[in-house]
């Protein structure tokens, strides 16, 4: 990559406050927590805690751009990884509990006991 490029990055990520980015990714993960907490649909919730990580990558971006310091964007590297796999694994729980009772509402599956 371009030298002139890699400096102008974190020179323009400084433009804007830092505390700008921690309050979006705040109110990111309260709408997720809310979500989770007040949804009953598995889809929903799902989303509401991929909302929760994507906070948490933005944050992590923005911190490792402030101090110029990749090591945060690898670790977003990496939750992307799990997150995705953590999708996959959810949608495809989710599909096999809709086939078996026709519905997604977390709170009838308490059926799953017996």
């Amino acid at each position: 990559m371009d030298q002139t490029v890699c400096q102008t990055i974190p020179e323009v990520i400084r433009t804007v406050p830092l505390q700008y980015y921690v309050f979006f990714a705040s109110a990111l993960f309260a709408i997720g927590v809310t979500g989770v907490l007040v949804r009953r649909n598995a889809i929903i919730i799902f989303m509401c805690v991929e909302l929760m990580l994507n906070a948490v990558n933005i944050l992590l971006t923005a911190f490792s751009a402030y101090r110029a310091d990749p090591n945060g964007q690898i670790f977003v590297f990496f939750i992307m990884a799990v997150a995705a796999a953590e999708v996959s694994v959810g949608l495809g729980i989710i599909v096999m509990i809709y086939r078996n009772f026709q519905t997604t509402d977390v709170n009838l599956l308490s059926r799953l006991k017996w």
